[in-house]
């Protein structure tokens, strides 16, 4: 161990360890201008950002009934119920503040820890496993101030502290930027859609016009297998159900599988490279991505497949057709205003699709392709940052032990 590091309890470096009120328990309703009111979601990592906060309260609220939870620049806060742990702090330009019931502030003392070097000791599993794993009332997990105060922390001296803040710091900026570069694919995707062919509802650029069904071969979804998940094996043949459906992408880190058998008994609904699959039930409806795998699947009812004709349609074109905001608002949306809760077949047979030439279609696929390779490599590059960063987590705390 460092002979130069201590471990010390929360508590013993603070002043204060409280935690907010709502003022709805004392009959007061929030406002939409005031003083700004933290919510466990605004607690998201580093300085609080206070412009995004969407509850206020009156100075006279927050004078009174809510003064035992005022908050002060520089007061560290960690969640405490629901999303445990997450942790920010007060920004020290802040305007008055308060917080709920599910945030904890801790008022540190002068000069007796760096609020980033705090920070970054939160982030790190390896201390904090103690504190998180917490008894749970029901599905809630809940954290109490009893247990803040006796959690104990690495103290290193400040200026070893700093170093270390500043360090991770860099790594954390790094990998931050990792995740913006891979975003910003998204959004040059849309972009280069728009400028291509124009908006999908409003058909800027005076496209032909023409029903999906005259493009398609088939509609259709899937099913659940006689036995639902319990016929799920280890692995197989893939099933995609919706959770496995974002926007223009998969996500297999859960995947279930059939057995060969069930996939030969379901070959209606069987998946083929480049066909399009379209969520058309529940809380995901709308989303939509076109399979380029080779590897065999199958669907369930949640999911349709619209499988191209290739000489008419490229389903990549078609794809993010589909996913723009506007087309997803136009079907998703009835005219009432209530999200539909079901597409049916015929439903999508019916989309109207501006239909560019084919040459053009397939020159846009080819923007994607390269754009999709280059997020590949960056994803490769990503996941080698946060592989450092975790290791720089552990060499910087774990030298005090």
């Amino acid at each position: 161990m460092n002979t130069d590091w201590q471990w010390v309890q929360l508590g013993e470096i603070s002043e204060v360890i409280s935690k907010g009120t709502t003022p709805t328990t004392h009959g007061v309703a929030f406002l939409d201008s005031g003083i700004p009111f933290l919510r466990a979601e605004d607690v998201v990592g580093g300085a609080v950002d206070v412009t995004s906060v969407k509850y206020y309260v009156s100075d006279k609220t927050h004078d009174t009934l809510l003064a035992r939870s005022k908050l002060q620049p520089g007061d560290f806060l960690i969640t405490i119920a629901g999303s445990l742990g997450r942790v920010g702090y007060v920004p020290l330009n802040a305007p008055p503040l308060n917080c709920n019931q599910a945030v904890a502030f801790v008022r540190l003392k002068p000069n007796a820890i760096d609020l980033d070097f705090l920070l970054y000791v939160f982030q790190y599993e390896g201390i904090t496993k103690s504190l998180l794993d917490v008894q749970k009332v029901g599905t809630i997990g809940n954290l109490n101030l009893e247990q803040i105060r006796d959690f104990k922390i690495p103290l290193p001296p400040l200026t070893e502290q700093k170093r270390i803040a500043s360090l991770l710091a860099r790594a954390d900026r790094l990998r931050q930027l990792r995740r913006t570069a891979h975003d910003l694919g998204d959004a040059l995707l849309q972009s280069v859609f728009l400028e291509m062919f124009g908006d999908p509802v409003t058909n800027s650029k005076k496209l032909n016009v023409e029903k999906l069904e005259g493009f398609t071969s088939l509609v259709s979804s899937g099913s659940t297998p006689l036995g639902g998940s319990n016929v799920y094996t280890a692995s197989g043949i893939r099933f995609i159900r919706s959770q496995n459906v974002l926007m223009n992408k998969f996500d297999f880190s859960d995947i279930a599988f059939i057995s060969e058998e069930i996939y030969n008994s379901m070959k209606r609904t069987f998946v083929k490279r480049n066909d399009v699959l379209l969520n058309i039930t529940g809380a995901s409806i709308g989303r939509v991505a076109c399979y380029q795998d080779e590897i065999f699947a199958n669907v369930n009812q949640h999911v349709c497949i619209i499988r191209c004709k290739p000489e008419k349609l490229n389903p990549i074109y078609l794809s993010y057709f589909l996913s723009m905001p506007s087309f997803q608002e136009k079907f998703i949306t009835n005219q009432s205003g209530a999200t539909r809760q079901a597409l049916n077949f015929e439903q999508i047979k019916d989309f109207n699709i501006s239909v560019p030439p084919l040459s053009l279609q397939e020159e846009f696929a080819g923007v994607v392709g390269r754009v999709e390779s280059l997020r590949g490599r960056m994803g490769e590059s990503a996941r080698q940052v946060e592989g450092l960063f975790e290791s720089l987590l552990a060499q910087s705390f774990d030298g005090g032990r």
